[in-house]
């Protein structure tokens, strides 16, 4: 499949990394030169210099030839041209834009037809989003949601002092007194899939399986007390703060936001009249103080710096802030971060490369593709959701009797009866169930079929 990626900035590169790394046919378009170099050395991609919104530059990177053109430069009207263009060259390729505007959102999704636009992305919007649930429903680092929500991953870290500290896990159902599932560990920076004598310990970074009635009695039996919020202050007054004051304003939740630019500030108190804007430096210890950040419920970091946000999240916790979520644009030091007691951890370019690439793997794979895919244990893991259709082999037998690959592990079954099952040697899945794999990253696993030796 060929495909030509418009814009080599975090989300571009992003994505060359992973879709080189399957084998696809890239090609890479950007006005900057020594940009396009490092990516060639890294990767193995065809360069184009040049504007992707002019013909002649989509003429040179072969668009008349490609499958797919994803859009994800800093400009949205550029982004739209380009689409727009692109379609108008090869009416049969398939398009994705990044459009980050609230302005452009709405008009946009209306007239996707017109910009020839397959589907739309918006990586404050989506990070937004996973802000939102893990501020509704605390307790974990992550929440991933599989099978229309009724089942999920989420990552809990060992602490000190927690019941599963030195437990093995053929114990934990005895401790924790619900049916779940730890697919994945993550020590000291590496991912582990562990069996039933794997013993856990403090610091582990642990990856559950389980439906959310589960893993309410998970939290309430590990002695893991949450409260619905009711304050959260966000620090930073771009995109994704705008995205997700307004939704959190609507769940009934105040919203205080500390921008320190006084032009966006008066911006932002007029598109959220509900909510209290700060006119401050949110990495000044006097302001957070003054404004209360003992008292809210949640600290949410999203500013443009990574630096900041983790220095302002570690004050946060020193603070006694019972949640702590942090927006971090480069996660090349995602070990040394990990490290770091500032909460959960939310990357919007990860989020938008995922998505991406679960349209890309469809894409390829017309028949029995992926319904979802999450990366977990920093990316060393990747959680898959599949239908099972009439193509699907091996329906009705017995796991324990297939020759499933390595490093694949089926992590649940769900019915159409909205049952959600941890599955043992003896479990089967038939036509119209949903199972989630859980797989090393490493190999790529298109269809459900592709498990299997």
């Amino acid at each position: 499949m060929k495909i030509i990626i418009a814009g080599d900035g975090k989300v571009g590169s992003t994505l060359a990394k992973q879709l080189s790394a399957e084998g696809y046919d890239l090609t890479l378009i950007d006005a900057k030169a020594k940009v396009l170099e490092l990516s060639e050395e890294r990767y193995d991609v065809m360069a184009v210099q040049g504007n992707c919104a002019t013909m002649e530059t989509l003429d040179n990177a072969k668009v008349k030839e490609s499958d797919l053109l994803i859009a994800v430069t800093n400009a949205d009207e550029i982004n739209l041209l380009c689409c727009l263009l692109a379609h108008g060259m090869n009416p049969k390729i398939h398009t994705i834009a990044r459009v980050r505007n609230p302005e452009y959102t709405k008009q946009v999704y209306e007239m996707r037809g017109l910009f020839g636009i397959s589907m739309m992305i918006n990586p404050e919007g989506s990070a937004a989003l996973e802000i939102e649930r893990l501020i509704k429903y605390p307790g974990f680092l992550k929440r991933d949601t599989f099978a229309k929500g009724r089942v999920e991953i989420v990552e809990l870290r060992i602490e000190s002092g927690s019941k599963l500290c030195n437990l093995a896990l053929n114990d934990l159902e005895g401790v924790i007194k619900c049916s779940v599932l730890i697919c994945a560990v993550l020590r000291d920076g590496k991912a582990i899939a562990p069996n039933g004598f794997f013993t856990l310990k403090e610091n582990d970074r642990i990856f559950v399986t389980a439906s959310p009635q589960n893993l309410t009695i998970l939290l309430k039996n590990l002695g893991i007390i949450t409260h619905k919020a009711k304050q959260v202050m966000i620090c930073g007054g771009g995109r994704a703060s705008y995205y997700l004051a307004k939704a959190l304003i609507g769940s009934g939740i105040a919203v205080k936001i500390i921008e320190n630019d006084k032009e966006r500030c008066v911006q932002i108190a007029t598109l959220l009249p509900e909510a209290d804007i700060i006119y401050g430096d949110a990495s000044n210890e006097f302001v957070l103080e003054s404004e209360g950040i003992a008292k809210c419920d949640a600290l949410v970091t999203l500013t443009g710096v990574d630096e900041m946000n983790t220095m302002i999240s570690l004050y946060g916790n020193s603070c006694g802030v019972p949640q702590i979520i942090t927006k971090i644009g480069r996660m090349e030091n995602s070990t040394l971060l990990n490290s770091l007691p500032i909460g959960s951890i939310i990357s919007p370019k990860s989020l938008c490369s995922n998505a991406i690439v679960r349209y890309v793997r469809a894409l390829r794979n017309q028949t029995g593709a992926a319904r979802a895919i999450h990366y977990i244990a920093d990316g060393q893991a990747e959680a898959i959701e599949f239908l099972v259709d009439e193509g699907t082999m091996h329906c009705g037998e017995p796991l324990k009797q297939l020759h499933i690959k390595k490093n694949v592990l089926v992590a649940s079954i769900t019915s159409g009866f909205r049952q959600t099952i941890i599955p043992n040697g003896d479990s089967v899945f038939e036509k119209g169930n949903i199972v989630l794999i859980v797989t090393s990253a490493k190999q790529v696993i298109y269809s459900l079929n592709d498990i299997f030796e």
